[in-house]
């Protein structure tokens, strides 16, 4: 998938005031309206540019686009990171306006399907995702957060307003799942009250383990000895060190599982050891003798698989 310069699309500096946003897509529009533009490619050109400001003239989607930065160098294939969009608060309400590329169902999906809030409009939920820490759903938590909410100043400039939140993390909570503060979200002048903020919950990297929803995987590395004959050996589960039976004949690439020592949600998730096998140095003469005579005693071909 190709990174989209919306602002080259649009002929745009990245500081262009949303009045020079506009006046871009009026201009470009005309010039490229299927009904009166005699360019062969006026039809794409036309659907570039109206995606384009579908994204630049909404705060919200302008400011997450923006954090992207200009591309990948060189041209090459983009993928969004997995973080992001995180902190970014977007509402809920709006036209129907959007792009129907990869590159935009790639960023926004379908919270890109709703366009900036505007004045006078009605009391509107709000939405962002967070990240936290794998300990905070196996524990529960409060864990604090800074959100920033793109806005326009007066000069149409587009600027991001920063606001801190104590967020009880329920134990148990998944990726994907959202936790809901009432009257947390968009408050229109001369409204009374508030939406409400969902707040999407994605995991940060965990030094242990890797998550799949409620269940938990851990790599665990064993030696050849206890790979080929069996044997008892310790984990690192989020509610302590328990010990594990290797059947004797395992392969790299096994895995075994713990019920329920997953993420305690209902029900709860398992945990599965993916066994690795750890080869030991041959850093000393006696380490490179064990291995010779493992060469000379066994009869054992690694590549058989491969007809070799």
């Amino acid at each position: 998938m190709k990174f989209k310069d919306y602002y080259a699309v649009m002929g745009l500096a990245r500081d262009a005031t949303q009045d020079q946003i506009k006046q871009a897509y009026r201009k470009l529009a005309r010039k490229y309206h299927p009904d009166v533009s005699k360019e062969a490619d006026a039809e794409q050109r036309f659907k570039d540019v109206g995606e384009a400001y579908a994204v630049l003239q909404d705060p919200e989607k302008r400011a997450a686009y923006d954090q992207l930065g200009s591309g990948p160098q060189g041209g090459g294939d983009f993928h969004p990171p997995p973080d992001w969009g995180t902190g970014f608060e977007f509402s809920g309400a709006g036209a129907d306006m959007g792009g129907d590329s990869d590159f935009f169902e790639a960023l926004f999906g379908q919270r890109g399907r709703g366009g900036a809030r505007g004045r006078g409009a009605a009391p509107a939920d709000h939405h962002a995702r967070v990240l936290v820490d794998l300990e905070a759903s196996l524990q529960g938590a409060t864990r604090a957060f800074t959100l920033r909410v793109p806005e326009v100043d007066a000069q149409g400039r587009l600027v991001s307003v920063e606001r801190q939140l104590n967020v009880k993390i329920p134990k148990g909570i998944r990726a994907g799942q959202q936790i809901r503060l009432a009257g947390q979200g968009f408050s229109a002048p001369g409204q009374s009250g508030a939406g409400d903020l969902y707040l999407e919950v994605g995991f940060q990297p965990h030094p242990l383990y890797r998550v799949d929803g409620s269940d938990l995987y851990l790599e665990l590395p064993v030696a050849p000895w206890e790979a080929a004959l069996g044997a008892s050996v310790p984990v690192p589960t989020p509610a302590g060190t328990v010990q594990l039976k290797i059947p004797a004949g395992s392969r790299a690439g096994t895995t075994l599982r713990l019920r329920a020592r997953g993420i305690p949600a209902s029900p709860p998730g398992d945990l599965f050891a993916v066994l690795s096998i750890a080869l030991p140095a041959a850093d000393t003469d006696a380490a490179k003798a064990l291995y010779a005579q493992m060469a000379a005693a066994l009869a054992f071909n690694p590549r058989a698989s491969l007809g070799v």
